[in-house]
């Protein structure tokens, strides 16, 4: 009776967070997931970002576009019956404010291009240039593994081999979280052969935020590069990268962002960079000169600034989900986002813990401002068939997922999750144990 009782003073609680919360309406602007006509518990925004409702005029709207005008949707028009349009030529430059206001950059530190891994390649065209004395690339054991294959086939690119060239940092002993003893120890003996510092701003697995400026000034006293993948960061927890001098940045648009499967993603480069004629990096026609683009000259003239690091035209489809979003994120606020965040992430920790006890074991550092939306979850003792926990959860109605080797990630993100979410999880996680 007890346990029931307690359940339902914590519904009623989480019914009265709810109605008090700020941000309340911004999940009307959402389509959350369905099963059948059910509505499900989404706490899989880490993975992908739940759709913007705006989303589908905003990708009809250039459909119609492009049936309407052909060719000339590239072109300004001011007098389409749908409003004054920019015109596809200038479509990404749109984006920069916006995501330079979620990254702490200058507008033209950014630009919204390519997809994660491929602008990871790029960055490091430009910022792994090895030589006899700097030629090591520093990251984490656990690294996301496409940032893993990125890096090991620039170093063979290079004639390299990664056994001597990589160095993988492990984790605080006993824990998942990032040992920062153990870093400014390796840039102490190591930092004069540490041509790369490449780690993540949120950690895809614990769910930790690693300290950008900090590890960025660490760094760089030894004279390495940095580079942040934030992937699990942009649209999640607030970073200053303008301001810790880091090098360079890449990120994906369809994790917090809510762009879509797929969308297209994004890339910070330092302004001191904009005009060093001496950095080499690979040339795309979208990176030329834009006064001079269509003169079809030979010879390549970047842009200054990130814009300079483009290939190609944009794929205006795939970034009209990002500018439905990006809305979104501008009228929330970044401040109440962030305090709501903390408060859905320390309800969530709190429920787990006095619900489940130590049948589970939080990964995710408890201290506010080391973690996002994100708390990753180990099962103690690690069930058998990992997989059929998280079947077992979604076929409850919660979305959520499971990494190797034990670990269960829910992510309440503060535009569409509520309160009332993660009470409902909690007794979710609860019976798909007990099964």
């Amino acid at each position: 009776m007890k346990r029931a009782a307690d359940s339902a003073s914590a519904r009623g609680e989480a019914r009265a967070l709810d109605a008090a919360d700020e941000l309340r309406d911004f999940r009307r602007r959402f389509e959350l997931p369905k099963d059948n006509g059910r509505s499900l518990t989404y706490l899989c925004g880490h993975s992908l970002g739940a759709m913007p409702r705006a989303a589908r005029r905003a990708i009809n709207l250039e459909i119609d576009r492009w049936a309407e005008r052909g060719a000339d949707g590239h072109l300004p028009d001011g007098s389409s019956r749908r409003g004054a349009h920019a015109g596809w030529i200038d479509f990404h430059q749109r984006f920069a404010a916006p995501l330079a206001a979620l990254v702490g950059a200058k507008a033209d530190e950014v630009v919204a291009m390519n997809t994660l891994t491929v602008n990871l390649h790029l960055m490091l065209v430009s910022f792994f240039s090895p030589n006899a004395q700097r030629y090591k690339i520093v990251i984490e054991r656990n690294a996301f593994p496409s940032d893993r294959y990125a890096v090991v086939s620039h170093l063979r690119l290079h004639g390299l081999e990664p056994r001597e060239a990589l160095i993988e940092l492990d984790p605080e002993p006993g824990t998942w979280q990032f040992d920062r003893a153990r870093f400014e120890a390796l840039l102490r003996t190591e930092g004069e052969r540490i041509a790369l510092v490449l780690l993540p701003g949120v950690q895809y697995l614990s769910g930790e935020v690693l300290d950008v400026a900090t590890l960025t000034a660490a760094a760089a006293r030894y004279g390495c590069k940095v580079g942040f993948d934030l992937a699990h960061a942009i649209g999640n927890v607030p970073v200053s990268l303008h301001k810790a001098g880091v090098d360079f940045a890449v990120w994906c648009s369809y994790k917090y962002l809510n762009a879509g499967p797929g969308a297209v993603g994004g890339c910070f480069v330092h302004r001191r960079w904009a005009e060093d004629d001496a950095l080499p990096r690979l040339a795309g026609w979208w990176g030329h000169d834009r006064d001079r683009r269509f003169l079809m000259e030979p010879d390549f003239k970047p842009l200054v600034g990130a814009e300079g690091w483009q290939l190609s035209n944009p794929p205006i489809f795939s970034l009209a989900p990002l500018a439905a979003s990006l809305d979104l994120f501008a009228a929330a606020g970044a401040q109440r986002l962030r305090r709501k965040s903390q408060r859905l992430t320390a309800r969530l920790e709190a429920s787990l813990l006095a619900s489940l006890g130590k049948r589970v074991k939080v990964l995710t550092p408890r201290e506010p401002a080391r973690r996002g939306c994100q708390l990753s979850v180990q099962i103690e003792p690690a069930p058998r068939a990992p997989q059929g926990l998280a079947r077992r959860l979604r076929a409850q109605g919660v979305v959520a997922d499971w990494r190797r080797p034990n670990v269960l990630r829910l992510a309440p993100v503060p535009l569409y999750n509520r309160f009332q979410d993660l009470d409902l999880a909690v007794r979710a996680l609860a019976r798909a144990l007990d099964a």
